[in-house]
């Protein structure tokens, strides 16, 4: 495994590559917001071989460069992975994206299908169901909520990240990890940005285009996901022709760091199909 990173139109990219190249299609992990990159590390290792696995922390997230005024719309990230694909010289990939990554991955399935080998939605954004009514509520309060002092926005990030998991210890660090980015003033503005370009009209828009999706796609959600329910599950399985649905028990919104062999076990069978 190592990790580097990437001019992608004037912004720096971090990712990380594992598994060995085959036979098999590359995959590309996406991750949402706020997370990073560390949302697959337990995915990972239990994808199978034969199958080169690109794990990408997103323009303002993790250690990529922050926006610097690029868009951070779903379509600006969707764009920036077809770059990144490019560069690595990765012609179609399965794309796999939970949360905001999820929505990002329905756009390329949608806009680039033949970039497109399988698609995998974890506990995705979608439709007109995020963000969540807090995350709304500090985007009505944008003009305001850039002049507060980045403690406030992290305290939070803290609380409602921790509603996502069942595992209180897992949910501290990982919290803690995600939320380290936007402590400052620099991250406050970067956080702000997010919430301003992260618009549910995108997903509102693909979502009469999802019956042409050609890719075969795997749905796969934590039965108890406060952010989004299990019905966006099912409405996302009704939506793209023949998706297949597996919902992991006893686990939240985080479903790839509580349930990883769930995850992977549902990757593994879309990749046979």
């Amino acid at each position: 495994m190592r990790g580097e990173f990437l001019d992608v139109g004037g912004v720096r990219l971090y990712y990380y590559a594992a598994g060995e190249r085959g036979a098999g299609e590359p995959v590309v992990l996406l991750h949402g917001f706020p997370t990073s990159s560390h949302l697959w590390g337990d995915v990972v290792p239990l994808l199978p071989a034969g199958h080169r696995v690109v794990v990408l922390d997103q323009l303002g997230f993790g250690r990529s460069d922050r926006p610097n005024g690029q868009p951070v719309t779903v379509l600006g990230h969707a764009e920036r992975v077809i770059t990144l694909m490019d560069t690595l010289l990765i012609e179609r990939a399965c794309i796999v994206g939970h949360d905001m990554g999820g929505a990002v991955a329905q756009m390329l399935a949608v806009r680039w299908p033949t970039r497109v080998s399988h698609l995998g939605l974890v506990d995705s954004a979608a439709f007109d169901e995020w963000p969540v009514r807090e995350l709304k509520l500090a985007r009505a309060m944008a003009p305001l909520t850039r002049h507060l002092p980045s403690e406030w926005l992290v305290t939070l990030l803290r609380r409602e990240l921790a509603r996502g998991y069942v595992e209180h210890e897992r949910a501290l660090r990982s919290v803690e990890l995600y939320a380290r980015p936007f402590a400052t003033a620099e991250g406050r503005d970067t956080f702000v940005q997010h919430l301003n370009e992260l618009d549910s009209a995108d997903t509102v828009a693909l979502a009469s285009r999802l019956k042409n999706v050609v890719a075969p796609t795997a749905i796969v959600w934590g039965a108890d996901d406060p952010f989004q329910p299990v019905g966006v599950a099912e409405r996302l399985r009704e939506a793209i022709p023949d998706a297949t649905l597996h919902v992991c028990p006893s686990v939240r919104h985080f479903v790839p760091e509580e349930a990883p062999q769930c995850v992977a076990d549902a990757i593994s069978h879309l990749l046979t199909r």
